[in-house]
């Protein structure tokens, strides 16, 4: 009885060490992990952000709750939620979960894994549910392969994407797919993740004893941009890094946390969104008057690494388009930014592109200039071309007065005020209307004493 007694008792001190060394062996691997991916939640209930497409009620909160996951199209920055959302979807559905990035997958796959989809309902009655990270990446060919499976509904889709699906994807494909916008997380947001990664001492950085004041914290949160991976895996690098003091304790200053970070890298890609977006903001800083916002705009543009031609460029056309004759000196101003781009290039020219764009932004405003040659455009498109009077044509050339070409002719200068009726075209449109901004009331009053003259005589 003793002998049994030891042997059962040997045996399941055995098999305790087997699962305490099981253990281990689960927590150190899930240690070896990247915090943004051990810090994952696990249903929407721990998901933090995105309220505007996730509180209570909203479509997607409703779709995910009743397992009711058609085509599902995630758009946003990096590290704003799309592949964690992916993730609670893959817990929650009662269907077959298979994810794929673009990037590494093919034709051949997307075949395969349609094909296994289809047996699976067929003799399972388990419907299959397909995550494509990094959507975009697929070709059209890529994306047409899945529209009969989704149209059919043989397979759920969830695709993810940090561009623009109306530029990215195929309009098929979004047409199939309901489209859900995710936004960068605010500071506030950030710092309350990062306070659960501290405090967290199985998934988290619970364990080591971290010391770290909520305003450092929160200015940390500030230049992560948004990105809850950027701001989880450099606090992770800030935490390991960090020397212990006397009591045992890891005390993390923001200089620490903001070396972890490096250089803040600014979303922005020069084919997409970003692009049009900010270039867009700029000029309607301009147009709008506010040099503030117009300079902050023009900071995050060179400081992403925009071309600062095509920058200078924008800066031309605005001072024509918007500006005008209002302030003939705007294009002045703007060609001169351009000249001195191309003379003492960057960093340097920062400055100068700078002054243009604060001195159209604070100069009068008319567009009376673009809406005079769209309108004069439009009449030539649509409208008889008119016919040059005779006394404008050139007279210049031999036989031009047995043509009557140049006949009647009167020159201005000829006349007081270098001014003198005479018809310049036969059509009455009137294109120039100039606005009471800046020079162009002195143009308005002008123009308008040129005609009282027309009036008189």
């Amino acid at each position: 009885m003793c002998s049994v007694g030891i042997k059962a008792g040997f045996f399941m001190d055995i098999k305790m060490d087997l699962f305490d060394n099981l253990n281990v062996q689960i927590c150190n691997n899930i240690k070896q992990m990247p915090l943004a991916s051990r810090m994952r939640p696990e249903s929407l209930e721990e998901f933090i952000g995105q309220q505007h497409i996730l509180c209570e009620g909203k479509l997607l909160t409703r779709l995910i709750k009743s397992d009711r996951i058609g085509s599902i199209i995630l758009f946003g920055p990096p590290g704003t939620g799309k592949t964690t959302l992916a993730h609670i979807i893959s817990k929650s559905t009662k269907s077959f979960f298979q994810k794929v990035n673009a990037v590494t997958s093919n034709v051949s796959e997307l075949r395969q894994i349609v094909d296994l989809a289809k047996k699976k309902y067929k003799f399972n009655n388990q419907r299959t549910i397909l995550f494509v990270d990094e959507i975009h990446r697929f070709n059209k060919s890529q994306q047409d392969i899945l529209l009969p499976e989704i149209e059919d509904n043989n397979i759920g889709f969830i695709g993810a994407t940090t561009l623009n699906p109306c530029f990215a994807l195929t309009s098929p494909l979004i047409s199939r797919s309901n489209v859900f916008q995710l936004e960068p997380l605010s500071d506030n947001e950030i710092v309350l993740i990062l306070k659960n990664a501290l405090k967290n001492e199985i998934k988290g950085l619970g364990s080591e004893k971290v010391i770290v004041d909520d305003k450092d914290l929160l200015n940390f949160a500030v230049i992560c941009d948004g990105d809850v991976r950027k701001a989880l895996n450099s606090l992770e690098i800030a935490v390991n890094t960090a020397l212990t003091n006397k009591n045992g304790y890891k005390v993390l200053l923001f200089d620490n946390l903001q070396e972890s970070v490096q250089k803040k890298f600014i979303n922005y890609d020069r084919d997409g969104d970003a692009h049009y977006d900010t270039i867009s903001a700029f000029i309607k800083s301009m147009r709008g008057s506010d040099p503030d916002a117009a300079v902050y705009w023009l900071a995050k543009m060179l400081e992403a690494g925009e071309d600062p031609r095509f920058i200078a460029r924008r800066i031309i056309i605005c001072a024509s388009e918007d500006v005008g004759n209002a302030d003939p000196h705007a294009i002045n101003v703007a060609v001169s930014a351009l000249q001195a781009l191309e003379f003492v290039g960057m960093p340097e020219a920062r400055i100068p592109l700078a002054q243009a764009a604060i001195y159209i932004a604070t100069a009068p405003k008319s567009n009376a200039v673009i809406t005079a040659i769209d309108k004069a455009i439009s009449v030539v498109r649509n409208e008889r071309t008119e016919e040059i009077p005779l006394h404008l044509r050139d007279s210049h050339y031999s036989g031009a007065q047995k043509l009557s070409a140049g006949k009647g002719y009167l020159y201005p200068h000829d006349f007081p005020g270098h001014y003198v009726k005479q018809e310049y075209r036969p059509g009455k449109e009137i294109f120039y209307n100039p606005s009471d901004q800046g020079y162009e009331e002195i143009i308005q009053k002008r123009l308008e004493v040129w005609k009282q003259s027309i009036e008189k005589n």
